[in-house]
């Protein structure tokens, strides 16, 4: 049987994959792993505003109150609010019902530690056991029976805190705001109104069947039409769950999460608050972010794909600011997760301070030409290149070639016989033969 977890929680198209049994049995073996067992339980569970959620909270509370849980409803709210929250309120656990970024049929449960830190595998791993194997759990009757409360002041109490991550206000900005009809529409929209700036709203109604439909981060190109229109400052673009930001510059233009990282880590480390010199990102972020860094005497580390390793690498080495390319960005001396409010805030608050205009800030950065090109190759083979010496060769001449101005990534897929290779550099053209004569070698010599 396939590993019920993923990089993200669980995660599949509701009432077909993620289903409410599912659903209650996780809520049971969650809530369990989580105390040890040892006394009752309090979980915060909140959600986006996919059609989904109210089922999958539903059996999901039927499971954390059959083993006796307190669980605390805080409705439709950012999954990094449920990060937060759960500290707050010293709960043992905190689960968000989302599935991101994804279409409006899939939905997810991720859970949080007390900490307000995502599950790491072997905790995950723990409640998946108790699932496969058919483990008994305790099952309290009478007044052991676990309760739900609704929790009416949740929104208020991350709106205070999301205030409290910047110095000052946002007068004289003017913003338009794409909530992807998800969570942040219950957040976003107040927090910026009530900090001073000029808020133009889109998406901004929590309307499950419109989550992520060509709106939100995944698809600005509605924000980028909005910013130029009404003249303004800059544009926000929030995933479903509002734990990634995309922005939009006052000419329209994109600037991702690499761009923002960038601006953010310059400003960063003229402030001080660059802890030990350092941004932590995956491979996936671009070759020019990395040069932009450098000459700013800023290191970068890299990880692999995913935000949970990110995390793993900024809590290791005590570093300030980390994330992805997507716009899931973590200032962890604020939270523990990756915030698309609170990134925002940053933005919008150095794009104040500075007096400078958006482009501008993100001109610290040039995006260098990516190509992309599958080599296919049998499941078994597809790490072979690792032990190719002719492959390692061709890989190392590439580099040199480009001279610290481009870079090549191979990557294995996860779930297709292919292996990924990437080129990024200067010369479009020039990449875009390295990388399909490197794709045609490997395919070659491994098949």
């Amino acid at each position: 049987m396939a590993r019920l977890f993923g990089t993200d929680g669980v995660r599949g198209i509701a009432n077909y994959d993620l289903t409410p049994q599912l659903a209650f049995e996780l809520g049971r073996a969650g809530a369990y792993v989580l105390t040890h067992g040892t006394h009752r339980p309090k979980v915060v569970v909140g959600k986006d505003s996919r059609i989904s959620g109210d089922m999958l909270e539903c059996a999901l509370t039927a499971g954390l109150t059959s083993v006796g849980a307190e669980v605390i409803s805080v409705g439709i709210i950012p999954t990094p609010a449920v990060a937060y929250l759960t500290r707050l309120y010293q709960a043992d656990a905190g689960i968000m019902i989302s599935a991101s970024h994804n279409p409006v049929e899939y939905n997810g449960i991720k859970f949080f530690d007390k900490d307000g830190y995502k599950l790491p595998d072997e905790v995950e791993d723990r409640i998946e056991n108790i699932m496969k194997e058919k483990i008994e759990l305790p099952s309290p009757i009478g007044t052991g029976v676990g309760t739900r409360k609704e929790y009416t002041n949740s929104h208020r109490d991350y709106i205070e805190f999301l205030k409290s991550t910047i110095d000052g206000n946002l007068k004289g900005i003017k913003i338009v705001i794409d909530c992807a009809y998800g969570a942040s529409s219950t957040v976003a929209p107040i927090l910026f109104k009530e900090l001073g700036a000029e808020v133009i709203l889109y998406g901004a109604e929590p309307l499950g069947e419109k989550i992520n439909v060509n709106c939100g981060s995944t698809h600005p190109e509605k924000l980028q039409e909005l910013v130029v229109k009404n003249g303004a400052d800059i544009g926000l673009a929030f995933d479903g769950d509002a734990d990634r930001l995309i922005a939009v510059d006052e000419k329209g233009n994109i600037v991702d999460g690499d761009h923002i990282m960038a601006i953010c880590a310059i400003d960063l480390k003229k402030k001080g608050g660059l802890k030990n010199n350092t941004v932590v990102a995956t491979v996936m972020s671009n070759i020019g972010f990395e040069i932009a860094l450098k000459e700013q005497g800023i290191n970068l580390i890299r990880t692999k794909v995913g935000d949970r390793y990110v995390l793993e690498e900024m809590i290791k080495g005590g570093y300030s600011i980390g994330g992805e390319q997507s716009g899931h960005i973590i200032f962890l001396d604020d939270n523990t997760t990756g915030d698309g409010e609170i990134t925002a805030l940053k933005l919008c608050s150095i794009l104040k301070e500075s007096g400078k205009k958006l482009s501008e800030l993100a001109a610290c950065m040039v995006t260098y030409p990516q190509v992309l090109i599958n080599a296919k190759v049998k499941n078994e083979l597809k790490n072979a290149y690792l032990e190719d010496e002719e492959i390692k060769r061709e890989i190392e001449n590439l580099e040199r070639e480009m001279r610290g101005e481009g870079r090549v990534l191979i990557r294995p897929s996860g779930t297709e016989p292919l292996v990924r290779v990437m080129v990024e550099g200067k010369d479009y053209d020039k990449i875009s033969q390295m990388a399909k004569e490197l794709a045609e070698l490997i395919e070659r010599k491994l098949n």
